[in-house]
């Protein structure tokens, strides 16, 4: 008997759409099937705590947390503000007691309690980025649409799409405050994205939305410093507008991918396990039009990408060996799906 698995879908509540939905997820094959939905307006990014017992995600009031049952159902804990606009990203620590947030569409950082009960309590810090004025469109005005944790949790990152930077911010595990330690700083206008770490936490990958790469630094954890190794493109020959978004590694971290929206396809990447390079084994068309987020399915072997404005889930068994994706199951039909999470029951 294969193992039951959950999946939470984060969704735009715009036209059918009826905000967050579970979905029974079978990891063997990628089939997915309708479980229940929970109305919420516009749960665009979802994030499960460390032990698995509570989901996160942003809303329109702010963000909001639920109780993660056994069989995977919700309970909503309730809704907190973060004293802004909807946020666009969310990361929790391991004990859960902080909330991290960033702002995409007001260049706030924000952190917020997280109580006992896995409720959400009050804003211990929050920063408004400044930019250097409205010029250039989203270019020179804070947008930050990525804040995780160091591995050693002893720093945030908050990644500033619109000023080119990522700012290293030493994080207070008692006061909930944030003190700016430093600054890593991208090429101007390539738009740095989504950052993840390695699992061993000496390196780190960042996405580029405008110039579409993806580039690899050695992380020292001590003072949190980065060095550039390798900068690679995402793209293969595509010469039309493209957003490089997400990217993701494999448990092994033996395999990278990024999301292509406009080319609407994955990159996917090795990772030699000797020196550390990047090499990217193929660019293949996911499906479905704007892939928002993906998963990649326990083993390695398969993935799931959230096409946004195709409606959709597409699912895939991958050989890296080869360099290719295979389109197994029908696509999964979800209005304005945005990002996924999913965990074993």
């Amino acid at each position: 008997m294969s193992e039951e698995y959950i999946a939470y879908v984060g969704t735009y509540t715009r036209g059918e759409s009826k905000g967050l939905y579970m979905l029974n997820l079978d990891p063997g094959t990628g089939q997915l099937s309708m479980r229940d939905s929970f109305m919420i307006h516009n749960p665009s990014y979802l994030k499960l705590s460390h032990d698995g017992h509570f989901l996160y995600t942003n809303c329109d009031e702010g963000v909001a947390a639920f109780k993660v049952a056994e069989d995977g159902s919700l309970t909503l804990l309730g809704k907190a503000s973060v004293n802004g606009l909807r946020p666009s990203y969310i990361s929790v620590d391991r004990k859960n007691r902080f909330l991290i947030c960033g702002g995409y569409h007001d260049g706030k950082l924000t952190a917020l309690r997280l109580n006992e009960d896995g409720s959400v309590g009050e804003v211990t810090d929050e920063i408004f980025m400044k930019g250097l004025g409205s010029s250039g469109g989203f270019h020179y005005r804070s947008h930050v649409n990525c804040a995780v944790f160091s591995p050693d949790e002893r720093y945030v990152m908050a990644v500033d799409l619109g000023m080119d930077q990522v700012k290293i911010y030493e994080f207070d595990h008692e006061s909930g405050k944030f003190h700016l330690h430093d600054i890593l700083r991208s090429e101007l206008e390539s738009g740095p994205k989504h950052m993840v770490f390695s699992s061993d936490g000496k390196y780190a990958y960042l996405t580029h939305e405008y110039s579409n790469t993806v580039i690899k630094y050695s992380y020292e954890a001590k003072n949190a410093q980065f060095t550039q190794m390798q900068s690679e493109s995402t793209l293969d020959g595509y010469e039309g507008t493209n957003s490089t978004i997400t990217l993701k590694l494999t448990d092994d971290d033996h395999h990278l991918f990024a999301t292509n929206s406009g080319d609407n396809s994955f990159a996917i990447f090795n990772i030699d396990e000797k020196d550390q390079s990047m090499k990217r084994i193929c660019v293949l068309p996911v499906s479905g039009e704007y892939p928002r987020d993906l998963a990649i399915l326990p083993g390695g072997r398969r993935v799931i990408s959230v096409n946004q404005e195709g409606n959709s889930l597409t699912s895939f068994i991958v050989d890296y060996e080869k360099g290719y994706m295979l389109m197994k199951n029908k696509p999964f039909d979800i209005p304005s799906p945005t990002c996924i999470q999913y965990k074993k029951l």
